[in-house]
């Protein structure tokens, strides 16, 4: 199937009565996530890059046109005004890796406006599920507080692409390795995994199991020891290991049960047994709020596997996020439903140390020592540099993580950072308001001194 057409029915609508309407200047679109999800203090920018490779390859062929005239019932030449039509505009957006927050443009398009139209869902898809995703997973590296955290997740996402995601989102923000063979030969993350409990049941004795193990893998060996008896299965994996010499790099793994209890019983019986190279591992159901209670706690634990809760952002699966217009043909332009009135004109981040983000018009000037969050990363359809590689992306984070309260990092009820507008935003937004209102209703005429500003949700004009 086309990515063109992985799309909402409305935008091709929307885009076929464009093109009849003669309605081809540019518009801006910026893509932002509403509020935070209960629970998040802040989020990870994350999705550009797939974003830019579903635009640099976006045309309407011949078989998607037929596609969207079956989904019409349209005779396939009412939809050839489509054909041909590709992405052409300029792409402004916060890198990946960044932390952002709410009201915060993560990406803003410029272009002909059927094409702008045309590719928001597929935008809103990239950039929600991997923003979310990176959260999520952001939010296990502050738990774990140093201790190595491995992705698992690629058995429970909703599909093998978003496991390749979640994967690729967990090396940005600092995850030690993962699970999925996929992710770890095409983008280079190191690769980590064990057995299953399967394996151990497959052999008539946990020991015969970790024997046949250790000789088709000569090490570092991880045994799975909680199939049966967690505590029996520790002292025959600390048997297995002493009798082949083997140690350093090599650990247990812990499942199931009380993760805390279990840990520290291990760490005593391998330590008794002269192990105290050999590390420990946890998993099976975790995510931030277990590895922040067993962190809390200090258990003896020295990597956490986490999988399902995250590669899914169990919690919080899903942004309020929205893909709004902002300006077209040059005139700015704003929405004003209740609870969901968007701010006019393309716009910039300021990001300031240690003070909230501003939120500016694109051509304001930074102050002091602010810094832009916006790149333009797309230009005439065309990227503007490489692709960025997740490495770089973990810069990025680790910079931004480093300089975020700590009310933030919480992991239990977060604070998140509110930014905040510039005087220039707050001033046109108030003008377009007025503007709207008078357009609505010829008849009323808002004095200056009624002009209320852009925080007011609701109209009391015409009758309204």
């Amino acid at each position: 199937m086309s990515d063109v057409t992985t799309t909402d029915l409305y935008e091709v609508t929307m885009a076929m009565s464009y093109l009849r309407e003669d309605m081809r200047a540019p518009a801006t679109f910026s893509l932002f996530v509403r509020d935070l999800p209960p629970g998040r203090g802040f989020l990870v920018a994350a999705g550009l890059e797939s974003a830019l490779d579903f635009l640099s390859r976006f045309r309407v062929e011949r078989d998607d046109v037929e596609r969207f005239a079956d989904a019409l019932h349209r005779p396939v030449p009412d939809l050839e005004p489509l054909l041909g039509l590709s992405f052409e505009g300029e792409v402004r957006a916060v890198p990946e890796g960044h932390v952002v927050f709410a009201g915060e443009p993560l990406l803003e398009v410029t272009a002909p406006l059927p094409q702008a139209q045309l590719v928001e869902t597929y935008l809103l898809n990239q950039l929600c599920h991997q923003t979310a995703a990176a959260s999520k997973a952001a939010r296990c590296v502050l738990a774990a507080d140093g201790r190595a955290v491995v992705d698992f997740s690629l058995r429970r996402t909703h599909g093998p692409w978003a496991g390749l995601q979640a994967a690729r989102l967990g090396a940005v923000v600092g995850f030690a390795g993962t699970s999925n063979v996929a992710a770890a030969t095409s983008l280079d993350i190191p690769a980590s995994g064990t057995m299953a409990h399967s394996y151990i049941e497959a052999f008539p004795s946990e020991e015969a199991a970790f024997r046949a193990f250790a000789r088709c893998h000569p090490g570092p060996v991880t045994f799975l020891v909680d199939t049966y008896d967690t505590q029996e299965g520790v002292r025959i994996a600390a048997r297995v290991l002493t009798g082949l010499g083997l140690g350093p790099g090599c650990a247990i793994r812990l499942d199931s049960g009380d993760l805390d209890a279990l840990s520290r019983r291990s760490r005593a019986l391998l330590d008794a047994a002269g192990l105290t190279d050999v590390r420990i591992v946890a998993s099976g159901g975790l995510d931030e709020y277990g590895v922040d209670r067993l962190v809390r706690a200090g258990a003896p634990i020295d990597v956490y596997a986490v999988g399902t809760k995250v590669g899914v952002a169990a919690d919080a699966p899903y942004l309020e996020a929205a893909y709004k217009l902002v300006e077209y043909d040059d005139r700015p332009v704003m929405k004003l439903s209740s609870a969901k009135v968007t701010a006019p004109g393309r716009k910039q981040v300021f990001r300031r140390p240690g003070r909230p983000d501003v939120i500016a018009l694109a051509d304001e000037e930074p102050v002091d020592s602010a810094q832009p969050l916006l790149r333009t990363v797309m230009r005439g359809g065309r990227r503007t540099g490489a692709p960025d590689h997740w490495l770089d992306a973990r810069n990025r984070f680790r910079e931004d993580l480093a300089d975020l309260p700590d009310s933030a990092r919480r992991i239990d009820s977060p604070e998140p950072v509110r930014p905040v507008r510039s005087e220039a935003l707050d001033h046109l937004t108030a003008s377009v308001r007025a503007d709207i209102e008078v357009r609505r209703c010829p008849e009323h005429r808002t004095a200056p001194s009624d002009v209320a500003g852009p925080h007011s949700a609701s109209l009391s004009v015409c009758g309204h």
